[in-house]
């Protein structure tokens, strides 16, 4: 038997070199940015050429989806918790468990590689899903996540390969991250300012500045606003009025493309456009709206002036027919409102809103089109971005926030709030301005009286009412002396009756109880 010297045996096959979980787990969060970042700027490309009505960036659909199906008491605690910024805590919470989805995949391809990329092109299939079920959506939308997914499959294979046969997993894994991490970042920012701007929208939006108002100009009256330093202005500039809504992106729609469909329970159907829209007696109108999901004391809630066409003037032209009791809004994202048909054909305000103040509406707001219902709370009336008003009853249809536990109608509450001085604050003894809002839309606000301690309730003076369908300013001068004080505020409407000191949730219906501050006096 010949024996095969040290020279001459066969190299022993290298075996792969094991590359740390850590490493692994980095490469999964590139490959999900990679992923991330090209499906978003593919889904802006897809909207800008117009081959999508629908919501196609996967992140957006997944947090959609997820608002969707949010029940109340969930919401509820997102508003309280985060108010206005409620959809920006989603967003990042959702970025945040991709990531650490993603971590996990890449931890489990360094050691196995084909169940970590099933488990990855699975989380791709789920934000496929997500994207498939926004309103308008079509097969294209799909594509951006797909051609996401792929790539972040080719970046996680790669990565995970043992060098030599294709692949990079024992190599310095510094530069693909690098490379892997900037293809991400850089195509994630051109999606977003892509999708974010649409020049078409912006474009329409910058030309409705130049049309004069085709109407009456209002004129808000001389002491409407008080001027107390510290109190909510009389009307909130655009910037700083809240925004509550289920648009996880906010729509950018160009004013010539949009339509709005009257149907259902009508003698003949009815298409509005932008340029027929234009055309009518524009009428301005003081308008408070006021979110049900406001808390006592809460501030998703502001006062502007509103111009647009009267809703009434435009089921007219439809002519609704005998039992129906109901319209239901529906927005561009979905959402729909079941707003009483009466409120929509009486003598109120209800307007379809194009300008908010004086300027066309913010894209926050409802650009190009929204709804303002005076007396009824944002989420039976307000609806943003509006395309279609069906006519129809309450037993046949129901809304988005209907089936998700709150009432059908919302009716505005009588309701106060102390701005000042704010709760736990330090005032100096002597007079001390004591002041707030009230409001009680489209009945009005006849008196305010305000508590110290448990002394009896005095009367606070009221600012000059400009309209029923607006909240009132009001103020007390209080003889402040020194120590720990508690403040109480109570409205009572137009007919004479007090708000409702029960303490109550928003939920179903809005809140109740009084508010109630306690402040320091030096």
């Amino acid at each position: 038997m010949t024996a095969t010297s040290p020279a001459t045996r066969p190299e022993t096959a290298q075996e792969p070199v094991a590359r740390p979980l850590w490493w692994g787990a980095v490469d999964g969060v590139v490959a999900g940015l990679v992923t991330v970042g090209l499906a978003t700027l593919a889904a802006a490309a897809l909207v800008a050429l117009g081959q999508s009505s629908g919501q196609p960036a996967p992140i957006a659909a997944v947090g959609g989806a997820f608002i969707d199906r949010t029940p109340p008491w969930l919401k509820d605690f997102a508003v309280s918790t985060f108010g206005t910024n409620d959809k920006r805590a989603l967003l990042v919470g959702t970025v945040v468990v991709l990531a650490l989805v993603s971590a996990a995949i890449g931890g489990l391809a360094a050691r196995r590689l084909v169940p970590a990329l099933v488990a990855f092109a699975l989380v791709g299939v789920i934000g496929a899903a997500a994207v498939m079920t926004r309103p308008g959506a079509g097969p294209a939308d799909v594509l951006p996540t797909v051609l996401g997914t792929v790539a972040g499959l080719w970046f996680l294979s790669r990565a995970s390969a043992p060098a030599g046969v294709g692949g990079s997993g024992a190599a310095n894994p510094g530069r693909r991250w690098l490379l892997g991490g900037a293809v991400g970042a850089v195509t994630a920012y051109l999606g977003s300012y892509v999708g974010g701007g649409s020049s078409a929208a912006t474009v329409s939006r910058d030309a409705l500045k130049s049309v004069p108002v085709k109407g009456t100009k209002l004129a808000v009256p001389a002491g409407a606003d008080l001027g107390v330093p510290g109190l909510a202005p009389y009307i909130v500039p655009n910037a700083d009025f809240y925004r509550i809504d289920t648009a996880i992106v906010v729509p950018h729609i160009d004013a010539n493309d949009w339509r709005l469909k009257v149907t259902g329970m009508v003698d003949r159907e009815v298409e509005l456009d932008w340029k027929t829209l234009q055309g009518k007696e524009m009428q301005e109108a003081l308008v408070t709206l006021t979110c049900v999901s406001n808390e006592v004391g809460g501030d998703l809630i502001g006062n502007a002036v509103w111009t647009g066409w009267p809703v009434r003037e435009l089921l007219a032209l439809a002519g609704p027919r005998s039992g129906a009791d109901m319209v239901l809004q529906t927005s561009v994202d979905g959402f729909t409102a079941s707003t009483p048909l009466a409120a929509l054909t009486d003598d109120r305000n209800a307007l379809l809103a194009i300008r908010m103040n004086g300027e066309p509406l913010p894209f926050e707001h409802g650009f190009p089109v929204r709804v303002v219902v005076p007396g009824l709370y944002g989420y039976v009336s307000a609806t943003k971005w509006v395309t279609e008003l069906k006519v129809t009853t309450y037993e046949k249809d129901v809304a988005y926030w209907s089936t998700r536990g709150w009432s059908a109608m919302g009716p505005i509450k009588t309701a106060s709030r102390i701005d000042v001085p704010r709760a736990g604050a330090t005032v100096k003894a002597g007079t001390v301005a004591v002041a707030g809002v009230a409001w009680h839309q489209h009945t009005g606000i006849s008196k305010v009286e305000v508590q110290v301690d448990q002394q009896p309730w005095a009367e606070a003076r009221l600012a000059v009412d400009a309209s029923i369908d607006t909240w009132r300013q009001w103020v007390y001068e209080w003889q402040a002396t020194p120590g720990s004080h508690e403040l109480r505020v109570r409205a009572y409407d137009a007919k004479g009756e007090p708000q409702s000191p029960l303490e109550a949730p928003p939920a179903p219906d809005g809140a109740t109880g009084i508010h109630v501050v306690t402040v320091r006096v030096e």
